[in-house]
């Protein structure tokens, strides 16, 4: 099956919330060795203003493939995941992630190119913090009204090879 090239410009809406746990900070942490205090110590993230453990910068990527799943799963996009090769990523932040945050992800596909056999799909993550998030209720979330707080946005690209690549 052939990647379907209408997916360009096609939107998947948040679904599945994503709570971030201290313990979900601390293993993701040593798992990429960062070693920052404030990953582990709620004391050395208080210490510098933030209201819980603060998860590296690359944590986003949790909640960003949770995101990416839904296009890797539509039936409709032609992808064979079995053929996909990661070829770029980029993360902007608007605020940290803490221990406590409730995130969802919407996904946007910005394109999709034919490249010999195969296609380059071109995605990105708008991440959030839903209302009653502690970040998010310090920054002005209003759990009565459901607001959401902008946590993160991440670019990914992948390489989908076509049959004998």
């Amino acid at each position: 099956m052939t990647i379907n090239p209408d997916l360009q410009g096609r939107s998947y809406p948040a679904a599945e919330v994503y709570d971030v746990g201290r313990e979900k900070i601390r293993e993701f942490a040593r798992a990429v060795k960062a070693t920052h205090p404030a990953h582990f110590d709620v004391d050395a993230a208080r210490a510098l203003g933030h209201g819980d453990l603060v998860a590296p910068p690359t944590f986003a990527i949790i909640v960003a493939q949770r995101a990416d799943a839904q296009l890797i799963e539509d039936p409709e996009s032609g992808i064979d995941f079995s053929r996909v090769v990661h070829a770029d990523q980029r993360f902007v932040h608007h605020r940290p992630i803490v221990a406590g945050d409730r995130l969802v992800a919407e996904l946007h596909v910005d394109g999709v190119r034919a490249m010999g056999g195969g296609a380059m799909i071109t995605t990105r993550s708008e991440i959030f913090a839903l209302a009653g998030s502690p970040a998010s209720n310090a920054s002005g979330g209003d759990p009565e009204t459901g607001t959401r707080e902008a946590v993160a946005t991440t670019t990914s690209s992948i390489l989908v090879r076509g049959e004998g690549q």
